[in-house]
């Protein structure tokens, strides 16, 4: 068991070894629940629920929280925009948000267990910002109450950069109630239209940065092993996150690892809302089969870029059809051999191969388990062929065959792919009425040529391939497939 994670905060890979050997904790920041995400806010959800699937296996128990922001000042305008209540907006985003993501295979073991909302923690926030002030990180302004930087030696430790340059990159609101500009907003008073909660500064509302900080304190501890999320938020979120925490905490650590996946880029820019080069995954996700998706998101290492296009969720289609077609195939062999008296009816059950579990060791490497899973995939294929061509398979052969294909089968399942059925994927988008008028020219070429009609046989197979139906002649039958 040698799990090494790239550390954000040391700025190397490192063996990961939590705090409960039995149990390890983790975080990542989940959405603030005003519109519909982008594909780009799902990399870390699958990319993460990969190494929560991993860290399962691996310590037999887990603890991961995901957050849901619920009260936002984009929230708040999204309700006034539309004239409905805040509540109407964030009920139906969270809910399609968690439709979204279960979509996209972040379900059972990619799923969090936890899911804070940030309103169910208004009392948590509380307490954390009245710590902050007794120990004079925080300071009480015009209804508001800010932390103040200066009072934390090591602000900046996770960004790598000096307050002064993180000043200057960063979008900081002037305001006369600050001590230093580079203060930030812990709790800030609202109006009566917007909404609130009563405190000891007034009614309010918190900012938010203190929300993680109090949700992962409330569900996971003072200390954390792990605490993900996208680039973008290393600075000023996750830097925010980091101040208030240690500060609220008598300086304890309050994130062991910190892992941040990189940006998609999507016609030549990041994406981004701001932007407006978003592609939603609610979209998205009826106009491709979900899997391509979630395959086109792992086809990258997480810390790196992802160029996001049309031509690379084709690719991911086409790799999975190969892949479906493999497992098809194999099956097909595999049954008829059972009704020649060979071969166990019951498939196999197989855990991922070493080699995908040692991918994934290394730094969550999905591109190299990616590539061992084509690798057996091929094997598969090869012995298929062999089996294929001979009129009478060997029982060790088929044996063989079913022991890859169970461990294709193994190694996709902790990736979250090759769960399905290979008849429903290739069913997509297609009904059982289609299947069977394909099925019924297929028998009629297969009339045709007994009866030495070659040109109607052709015929019939140039219409197939005009529709996108590829044919196969084995000595065990026709097989076909769509291209």
């Amino acid at each position: 068991m040698n799990l090494s994670l790239y550390n954000t905060l040391s700025r190397r890979v490192e063996r990961f070894v939590p705090l409960d050997p039995a149990c390890p904790t983790m975080y990542v920041c989940g959405p603030t629940v005003y519109n519909y995400v982008h594909i780009g806010n799902a990399r870390g959800p699958v990319v993460f629920g990969v190494l929560a699937a991993l860290l399962r296996r691996r310590f037999g128990g887990l603890r991961y929280a995901r957050n849901i922001t619920d009260v936002d000042d984009k929230i708040n305008a999204a309700a006034k925009e539309l004239g409905t209540p805040i509540s109407t907006i964030t009920d139906k985003y969270a809910a399609a948000y968690r439709e979204d993501m279960a979509a996209l295979g972040v379900t059972g073991a990619f799923a969090p267990d936890i899911e804070p909302e940030a309103t169910a923690h208004i009392g948590q926030i509380i307490t954390m910002i009245e710590r902050l002030i007794t120990e004079g990180h925080a300071y009480a302004a015009e209804g508001h109450v800010l932390f103040a930087v200066s009072s934390f030696e090591a602000y900046g430790k996770l960004s790598r950069r000096d307050p002064e340059e993180m000043l200057a990159g960063a979008r900081v609101e002037v305001a006369p109630y600050k001590r230093d500009p580079g203060d930030f907003v812990l709790w800030k008073p609202s109006s009566d239209d917007l909404p609130g909660w009563d405190s000891p500064w007034g009614r309010g509302r918190p900012g938010w940065h203190i929300e993680c900080s109090a949700m992962a304190e409330a569900h996971l501890g003072s200390t954390i092993d792990i605490h993900a999320g996208g680039i973008d938020l290393q600075f000023p979120h996750h830097e925010n996150e980091v101040a208030q925490s240690e500060c609220a905490h008598g300086g304890a650590p309050f994130a062991r690892w910190w892992l941040h996946n990189g940006m998609l880029n999507f016609g030549g820019a990041k994406m981004a809302k701001s932007v407006g080069n978003i592609q939603r995954v609610h979209d998205l996700v009826q106009q491709h089969p979900p899997e391509a998706l979630r395959y086109a998101l792992l086809s990258a290492h997480y810390r790196q870029p992802l160029e996001w296009s049309d031509g690379l969720i084709d690719q991911s289609v086409r790799t999975l059809d190969r892949l479906y077609g493999t497992l098809r195939d194999a099956d097909v062999l595999r049954l008829l051999s059972i009704l020649r008296g060979k071969g166990d009816p019951e498939p196999l059950n197989h855990p991922a191969p070493q080699s995908i579990e040692d991918a994934l060791d290394d730094d969550l490497n999905t591109p190299k388990a990616l590539a061992e899973l084509a690798s057996i995939a091929a094997r598969v294929r090869a012995l298929r062929n062999q089996l294929v061509h001979s009129n009478k398979p060997p029982q060790e052969g088929i044996e063989e065959l079913s022991e890859l294909t169970a461990q294709l089968r193994g190694a996709g399942a902790v990736l979250g792919l090759l769960q399905q059925d290979p008849g429903a994927w290739f069913a997509r988008g297609t009904s059982r009425a289609d299947d069977a008028r394909i099925q019924a020219l297929i028998d009629e070429r297969i009339e045709a040529k007994k009866s030495r009609d070659f040109a109607r046989a052709d015929a019939i197979r140039e219409q197939l391939a005009g529709e996108g139906i590829l044919l196969e002649d084995t000595p065990q039958g026709v097989h076909w497939k769509r291209a």
